[in-house]
């Protein structure tokens, strides 16, 4: 049997190389348990008091399932068969007692397995990790870079989630330098905040933002009004890690090309004309929906060259920053649906830069609408 498990030095630098090229996936193997096996019984998430951190209502805006299949969840994931699991370090301030807890979106429930480590501060630490087989099972060599992006989604339901309630400042730890965990979210408790407030933030999403953050099915069609495309872009690239990625969007007719921000973020501006969106298509495991969507959104960077430590924060970063994309688009009514798996999709070289050094790594498909509600209007 195959060995997917990464090797921290080698092992995902050639497991990107292999999932960028066109070899195609086998037959699917067994996916396992959806969610992870915790030792304990199913404990319930008590109601928080005041002034504490409501880790149940955190959860069930972030990570928990709404139905018995554990397919419809409020952060997306490659086929919904969401790979990531996550132990929560609970601290003073929260509606659990001080421990550590294994988390069950299926049931919303926790298992207790341990004490709270030394020095935990207040609040709740989510550490993520992924069990890869759920991923490898349909998409097998192409998983790694699926796994890496569901993590950063992950991660982003959490912050956002933590906005929502008016908890205390939120740290993300995406630096790519571990396996397991794959990203630390802390969130602080609220300290006599009011639900909805987040220091520095003026506009935070509400609940139903959160749970309505569907990715909707193919087709996408309708190119996005110019604001709401900026608006989409900005969320990006302020979530975006800096230097670490680069954002654009592939925009149809009346005048196709690839936009981007102006040097300011207010303005767009054209810096390539010509029709991507079916070289996109073909470049997203044949997606052809793809070459009619509004416009993508895409995420492009990470050399061939990167080590293991560039490849995962860039992955993870691209899975957070289009997290927030895509609530950003479904607040702006837009029809949105991130698109993970890229084949071949050396974009830089595309656009006559050298080869090998500006990848696709990450897309969030827009459009106005759902093609089918065409034929009902």
């Amino acid at each position: 049997m195959e060995d997917h498990r990464e090797d921290p030095q080698t092992g995902l630098v050639a497991a990107l190389a292999r999932a960028r090229s066109p070899e195609r996936p086998g037959p699917d193997t067994p996916a396992g348990a959806p969610v992870r096996a915790w030792a304990g019984p199913p404990l319930p998430i008590p109601q928080a008091g005041p002034a504490h951190l409501d880790l149940r209502t955190l959860l069930r805006l972030s990570l928990a399932a709404s139905d018995t299949s554990g397919r419809l969840r409020p952060t997306p994931s490659a086929g919904a068969l969401h790979p990531v699991d996550t132990e929560l370090v609970v601290g003073t301030g929260c509606s659990l007692p001080p421990g550590r807890y294994g988390y069950d979106p299926l049931r919303h429930r926790v298992h207790h397995v341990g004490p709270p480590v030394d020095s935990t501060p207040p609040g709740v630490t989510a550490a993520l990790s992924v069990t890869a087989q759920r991923t490898v099972s349909h998409y097998g060599h192409r998983a790694w870079p699926l796994l890496l992006l569901d993590t950063g989604h992950a991660a982003a339901a959490l912050f956002l989630a933590a906005r929502v309630l008016g908890a205390g400042e939120s740290d993300v730890r995406m630096d790519g330098r571990t396996e397991n965990p794959l990203a630390i979210v802390r969130i602080r408790p609220p300290y006599g905040r009011s639900p909805r407030h987040s220091a520095g933030t003026e506009d935070p999403p509400a609940p139903a933002d959160l749970l309505a953050r569907r990715s909707t099915p193919p087709p996408l069609v309708g190119l996005p009004p110019r604001d709401a495309l900026r608006a989409v872009l900005s969320a990006a690239e302020r979530a975006g890690g800096g230097d670490l990625l680069r954002w654009c969007a592939a925009v149809g007719p009346p005048r196709p090309g690839l936009m981007q921000l102006g040097p300011k973020g207010t303005t767009l501006r054209r810096y390539a004309s010509g029709e991507a969106r079916p070289t996109l298509a073909a470049w997203a495991a044949g997606q052809a929906w793809l070459a009619d969507a509004g416009a993508v959104l895409l995420a492009h960077g990470c050399p061939a060259d990167a080590d293991a430590t560039h490849i995962r924060r860039a992955h993870l970063r691209a899975g957070f920053a289009v997290h927030l994309a895509h609530v950003t688009a479904l607040r702006h009514g837009l029809a949105a649906r991130p698109v993970g798996s890229w084949q071949q999709a050396d974009l830089g070289a595309a656009l006559g830069a050298p080869p090998g050094r500006d990848w696709v790594v990450h897309a969030l498909a827009l459009g106005t609408h759902h093609a089918d509600e065409e034929s009902s209007t």
